[in-house]
């Protein structure tokens, strides 16, 4: 045991250990995709969206659709998690991404290891699980269900993808996205309410035995979610790291744990859930003295800021833009959903009539996101290349380290304004054609002219009761525009009427200063007026 406290501690093994993670990580990287094997499969987790539903298992991600409620309804009955199907269709490789900088599906599905999409001609069930584990979590749906309330999902199952589109931007925008995705904080508070409860009987070591077989299983009801991995082993962790008197510095810990993770699956390096948790949380980790002698507040902004700057690559390379008000606006709603709204959904979900407070709480919660999000301050940054990427963080380190001598952190920070604000010239002629589906958009730089032709559009299928509106505005054409750091449109060349040609202006021009428009000759149709 003396032996293994002085080989984690020292800093040589440390820095073998991350040579040793690069290299076994980039080979394994490299392996071959495994090949599907048949086509039964154990449903490990299932998400609805409209009149899509889309069936987790291993390796594959089954997308079926449905013509009516009354054939949803009828899916929701028969199939559950854990039960055993038999599915007949067509398999694909997931899509790379067809516009530069933008998401990845087919990495961030091998982040998920998920190598292969099935739309299903024919779904039938084979089996029921009579897996306790699946039962309680099937229960719990079952339960949540019946509140119709979406937040639910989020605080108790750590899934957001019910909650309303516009609000979910809204939360993005303000950077406090964070506290509806279940992490560290959410972990921290049911372990202490479990030991504090089990101390009540009797204070002993066993009851930490119990709460870490509780945090396995709150990893599996929220399916393995990077977030929820890396706070209930980290507590596992530090809990041993106490026990055996290893002594170790918990930034060594948290390190030897990512690369751990890494090791387990590469890719999830493409994996936002993944890249937020473990960047932050190893900043404040190393950060965390700074703020220990300071009251609430100033400790809660003090936390806000060092998150915000460590996710600002992230932030860049995922949606180009950061909002400069995030550490203050953090001020407001982390105590509000920390303290009320977190609790009250728990206390909710096992005393249903506390479910019209909640949701009285929780509208006001939206109102504020929504008008806040109004007035918040974006800078819209082009993205960063790997090495700009791995400098940054190399940067925050050093500013960390150094500290407490002045000099540092006046150069340090002066390096990471010069970084925000690179508004650098661009003087090249430039022609990049978008791809949008059916339809056409080009973007052409020409030195500081920024000039828009046709901006893509499609009509998805819509459904009465489907709720689901995929926008290739917000999704592909405004996100592409900001990656090369365009600021405003100075042309905005829209050559005829048709849908598919100008169906994403509107979108456009609320998300860019658009200073002309310029339409075709001939009347205009109910879309250009």
């Amino acid at each position: 045991m003396k032996k293994l406290k002085i080989v984690l501690q020292s800093k040589y093994f440390l820095f073998f250990f991350i040579i040793f993670t690069v290299i076994c990580s980039f080979i394994i990287y490299k392996k071959e995709i495994p090949a599907f094997i048949d086509t039964n499969y154990i449903i490990k987790h299932i998400n609805i969206s409209g009149n899509k539903i889309t069936i987790t298992t291993d390796n594959v991600l089954i997308n079926y659709y449905v013509d009516t409620i009354a054939d949803l309804e009828e899916f929701k009955t028969i199939y559950k998690i854990g039960d055993s199907i038999k599915v007949d269709g067509t398999y694909n490789i997931p899509n790379d991404n067809t516009n530069f900088n933008l998401f990845n599906y087919r990495l961030y599905l091998k982040s998920k290891k998920i190598y292969y999409l099935l739309k299903v001609d024919k779904i039938s069930l084979i089996k029921h699980s009579n897996n306790i584990l699946y039962k309680i979590k099937n229960n719990i749906i079952d339960k949540i269900d019946k509140y119709n309330n979406e937040y639910l999902y989020a605080f108790i199952l750590g899934d957001n993808n019910y909650l309303d589109n516009d609000i979910k931007l809204s939360f993005r925008n303000n950077g406090i996205s964070h506290l509806f995705a279940i992490s560290g904080m959410h972990v921290t508070l049911l372990s202490l309410i479990i030991l504090t409860i089990l101390n009540k009987v009797k204070k002993t070591n066993i009851n930490y035995i119990f709460v870490f077989l509780f945090l396995l299983y709150y990893a599996f009801l929220t399916n393995f979610t990077p977030s929820i991995l890396r706070a209930a082993s980290f507590f596992i962790l530090i809990y041993f790291n106490k026990l055996l008197k290893l002594n170790i510095n918990n930034v060594y810990l948290f390190i030897y744990l990512t690369g751990f993770f890494i090791l387990y699956n590469p890719y999830l390096i493409y994996n936002m859930g993944f890249l937020f948790s473990f960047s932050i949380s190893f900043f404040l980790i190393v950060f965390g003295n700074i703020s220990n002698n300071h009251n609430y507040f100033i400790k809660l902004f003090i936390i806000s800021l060092v998150s915000f700057i460590a996710s600002i690559p992230i932030l860049i390379n995922n949606f180009f833009s950061i909002n400069l008000f995030t550490p203050i606006i953090n001020l407001l709603f982390v105590p509000f959903v920390s303290f009320i709204i977190f609790p009250l959904s728990l206390i909710t979900f096992i005393i249903p009539m506390f479910n019209p407070i909640l949701k009285i709480l929780l509208t006001i919660l939206e109102y504020l996101s929504l008008n806040i999000s109004k007035y918040s301050i974006n800078l819209i940054l082009s993205h960063m290349n790997i090495y700009l990427f791995i400098l940054y963080y190399l940067v925050i380190v050093f500013i960390l380290l150094k500290f407490k001598q002045k000099k540092y952190y006046y150069i340090s920070m002066l390096f990471i304004l010069l970084l925000i604000h690179s508004y650098f010239p661009n003087l090249s002629n430039e022609i990049h054609f978008i791809d949008v589906g059916q339809g056409d958009s080009i973007l052409l730089k020409l030195k500081n002219k920024n000039i828009i032709i046709d901006t893509g559009g499609k009509v998805s299928y819509k459904e009465v009761w489907n709720k689901s509106n995929y926008s290739i505005a917000l999704n592909t054409f405004v996100p592409y525009i900001k990656s090369f750091g365009v600021k405003k449109i100075d042309y905005l060349i829209l050559t005829h009427g048709d849908y598919d040609h100008m169906g994403e202006a509107i979108n456009l021009v609320e998300n860019f200063k658009v200073e002309k428009v310029i339409f075709n000759c001939g009347e205009f149709n109910d879309l250009e007026k």
